[in-house]
């Protein structure tokens, strides 16, 4: 109820208006989230998307159309599975009415993040840095696309806003091609603190080893603060975000953009605009077991079909242990709460349906792959894990597997006589022929179609062909090789 002097007397209104005021300062130190119209702050608090702000002032700020950009390291050509959370997170700032920034790093993609790093990264030939961007830019572009694709067609907007921001991809190579050390020195090297870049835990941590830091990665800060200060002035770029590994890079952008405000003469209104510059951070995820998320076997999965086919994509997805699921429901889909819910009390009722699995596994392939490709990958989910392997079809298969590494179309002259180590090793299930005989001698977890190989030496023999074309060759559960023998009546016969 607001306060009125004719309610009280003078001295005991100023005294409330003190007390007021020093409620709402406490209330702000211990939940910043609770002030103002935050829809949006909210559900990615509530998503588990939110590690920190920089500032509390940031939910106002949102509640008007804003810019807000993430980076992406062009380290390979594709994105793997650990780069969906800040594209997830833009999507949603996107989908509220916000203008979502992607920045790909031509520039310090040459140089390497040292975040989270106890190495340097090995460098880049330029021929491979613009292979990366190149594919990158491309991928993130049909991220984007698929993502308001998704949002719209499941009705998942009716809180968002009404007409999504637009998305705008960029390469910082653009304004640093063109600057000379000395410009580099005098326009950015004079905002920084030498004390404080030491302070950074990114330095510290690596400061602390024997290979220690070069200057090179030590001076990467620097480059990544002025991406932030060209991003707000000339795009009126006010929030980035970034995985919690980023703090100190996010406020060195922040510190930047007050000090190159000041220096450019503008005074107080400069201090003041420089206020308007926020960071958002994202919890690094871990799994259950405390694994890096996407990497467990030492392997990315990636967001390039051609890498990582989409049955596999899909795969990685409905293995998430059940400790995982509901934490990933949130954090990689746009399902709303009271959905997950509902489809997590079907899941505890009877948790080897594997129910909840299923709706992550199939959201997410949606989300990145399009419907289409999401039906396909279900058609091999069916082929390889649900349908007895004499059921299947050789025509189900070419259909299923379009595209897809692990289909491999021989001929029978080719493979006939060999041990299946010898096949799986050719077409690269098996790294080696010793990895092959440990996988069969000692983890005896080797099948083919529905043969168990004892032996390292066992051939393939043409009874292992389904509908005289198909021979799947398993290792465990989740690697796969599969072969299509184009002629099924060879004219020399079997001996």
């Amino acid at each position: 109820m607001p306060l009125r002097a004719s309610q009280l007397g003078h001295r005991s209104w100023r005294r409330a208006l003190r007390q007021r005021a020093v409620t709402r300062r406490l209330n702000y130190s211990r939940n910043p989230f609770d002030l103002g119209d935050t829809r949006l702050l909210d559900e990615l608090k509530d998503r588990g998307l939110v590690a920190a702000i920089t500032h509390p002032e940031l939910r106002i700020h949102l509640k008007k159309p804003s810019c807000v950009y993430s980076g992406v390291d062009p380290s390979a050509s594709s994105l793997h599975v650990g780069n969906l959370l800040p594209l997830i997170t833009l999507l949603h700032f996107q989908s509220y009415g916000h203008k979502a920034l992607a920045l790909i790093g031509g520039a310090t993609g040459s140089i390497g993040d040292p975040s989270g790093r106890s190495t340097e990264r090995p460098p880049l030939s330029p021929s491979q840095l613009q292979e990366n961007v190149a594919g990158i830019s491309a991928q993130v572009h049909r991220f984007f696309s698929r993502g308001n694709e998704y949002i719209s067609e499941r009705k998942f907007g009716k809180q968002r806003a009404t007409d999504p921001g637009t998305l705008e991809v960029l390469n910082n190579y653009d304004w640093f091609k063109n600057m000379g050390f000395l410009e580099f020195l005098r326009v950015v090297g004079k905002t920084a603190r030498v004390s404080v870049m030491l302070a950074r835990d990114s330095v510290k941590s690596r400061m602390s080893t024997d290979q220690g830091i070069s200057f090179t990665e030590f001076s990467y800060q620097l480059l990544q603060a002025y991406d932030f200060s060209i991003l707000y002035r000339d795009h009126r770029c006010r929030v980035q975000v970034g995985g919690s590994d980023q703090w100190g890079n996010i406020v060195a952008g922040i510190e930047m953009i007050k000090r190159l405000q000041s220096d450019s003469g503008e005074g107080t209104e400069a201090a003041k605009g420089a206020d308007g510059a926020f960071g958002l951070t994202i919890p690094l995820l871990t799994t259950s077991t405390g694994e890096k998320f996407g990497k467990s076997a030492g392997n990315a999965v990636w967001l390039d079909e051609t890498r990582t086919p989409v049955s596999e994509f899909y795969q990685f997805f409905f293995r998430t242990a059940d400790e995982d699921v509901e934490r990933y429901l949130k954090l990689f889909t746009f399902l709303p709460f009271d959905v997950i819910a509902k489809h997590m009390k079907k899941h505890d009722s009877n948790t080897k349906s594997r129910w909840a699995q299923y709706i992550l596994a199939q959201e997410v392939t949606e989300l990145v792959h399009g419907r289409v490709a999401l039906k396909r990958a279900q058609g091999s989910q069916d082929i390889l894990y649900r349908r007895a392997p004499r059921d299947i079809k050789s025509t189900e298969v070419l259909d299923a597997f379009d595209g897809d590494h692990r289909l491999v179309r021989v001929s029978w002259k080719d493979i006939k006589g060999l041990p299946v180590t010898k096949i799986g090793t050719m077409f690269g299930l098996w790294k080696s022929r010793g990895e092959a005989t440990k996988a069969v001698s000692k983890q005896r977890s080797v099948m083919i179609t529905d043969r168990k190989i004892d032996d390292p030496r066992d051939e393939m023999i043409r009874g292992d062909l389904v509908d005289e074309h198909i021979a799947i060759i398993r290792w465990g559960v989740k690697h796969v090789l599969i072969l299509y023998v184009d002629d099924a009546y060879p004219e020399e016969s079997e001996s």
